[in-house]
């Protein structure tokens, strides 16, 4: 029986949202689809998802996630920009960008992350998939 439960990325319901990326059941279609399934991964802490989905040229050596951090993910809040659209159209088809503000707490303290990621598309096991390439810091 399909899970009722919200979607951390701020989908109503995980099972059709992030869930059946992060099962394996579908591959996400868009750049979008799959940063909010990596911040949703983040969110249950899941490193082998994030490995996954991380492009072989930029991915850590070491895990990204220390179990053992008080991190808390507050929310998630996907970013419509001009300047996007424009990369957007003088990027290749293989290209993405996505502007996004994450917030969260550690040890009872509020913090914001505001990044721009890059993505790339690429053919793996015969299907094409999205992966995490890097970021900028448009705050910083």
């Amino acid at each position: 029986m399909p899970s009722l439960q919200p979607c951390p990325c701020g989908g109503k319901n995980f099972d059709a949202c992030c869930g059946r990326f992060i099962s394996g059941a579908e591959v996400p279609r868009t750049a979008e689809e799959l940063m909010r399934s990596r911040y949703t991964a983040y969110v249950q802490r899941n490193e082998p998802y994030l490995q996954a989905t991380w492009h072989s040229s930029t991915r850590p050596t070491e895990p990204v996630i220390d179990q053992n951090d008080k991190l808390q993910w507050l929310g998630l809040e996907v970013k419509s920009a001009l300047r996007l659209r424009q990369r957007k159209a003088e990027s290749a088809p293989d290209e993405d960008f996505v502007e996004f503000v994450a917030r969260y707490r550690i040890d009872g303290r509020g913090h914001r992350l505001h990044e721009i990621s890059r993505f790339k598309k690429e053919a793996k096991d015969g299907i094409a998939r999205w992966f995490y390439v890097d970021g900028t810091f448009p705050d910083q």
